[in-house]
């Protein structure tokens, strides 16, 4: 296994012990500080696999179906916990969590299709764009959730302003996440039509 690939099954990993420092409440905030810092360290994986595989040469097959997977365990499992805990004001992390969900299940359906025939369906620039801007806001969110429990003036404006940054990449995010999956389907539709040929 590659290196780009080792820091894939690394990004996988890092996953259920983000969740655990994020959801235990017997180390107080530091908890929720300690998940955000496994986030942004596995986002870094994703940002430094991909160049370092063109660059070395190293992109392959297995890269290209390891890499979405385990971009998508992290962000989806991101957002699952800051709406779970209500870190995003209701009901806009719900329809954001479904509309992201609802992203990956259509491009998941759309890689087994394409599988089928033997085609493997590489990462375009808006995913990745959407990866980016959802590996700002989860962990802005994340930080939100320690720091409410804060409590005196400069936490209170420190929180007001953080709650506006974080939505405000939350909306891009998920804009982003929209305009990807129509991305995919306009990039990859010849998958279909060879579909329909072969009847």
């Amino acid at each position: 296994m590659n290196t780009p690939n080792k820091l894939s099954v690394m990004r996988i990993i890092l996953v259920p012990i983000m969740v655990f420092f994020y959801l235990v409440t017997f180390l107080g905030i530091w908890g929720k500080i300690v998940a955000v810092v496994l986030f942004l360290t596995a986002a870094i994986t994703d940002l430094l696999d991909g160049k370092i595989a063109r660059k070395t040469g190293q992109v392959t097959d297995l890269g290209k179906l390891l890499d979405p997977i385990a971009d998508k365990m992290l962000y989806d499992t991101g957002m699952v916990l800051i709406v779970v805990s209500g870190a995003v004001p209701a009901p806009y992390g719900v329809i954001g969590l479904l509309i992201l969900l609802f992203r990956d299940f259509a491009i998941d359906g759309l890689r087994q299709v394409a599988a089928s025939k033997g085609i493997v369906i590489a990462a375009v620039l808006s995913g990745k764009l959407k990866a980016i801007f959802h590996y700002i806001q989860i962990p802005l969110f994340m930080l939100l959730a320690a720091t409410s429990t804060l409590s005196g003036d400069f936490w209170n404006v420190f929180n007001y302003v953080l709650l506006i940054v974080a939505c405000v990449f939350f909306a891009i995010a998920t804009l982003v996440t929209i305009w990807s999956l129509f991305d995919y389907y306009a990039k990859n539709k010849h998958v279909f039509k060879e579909k329909n040929e072969e009847k």
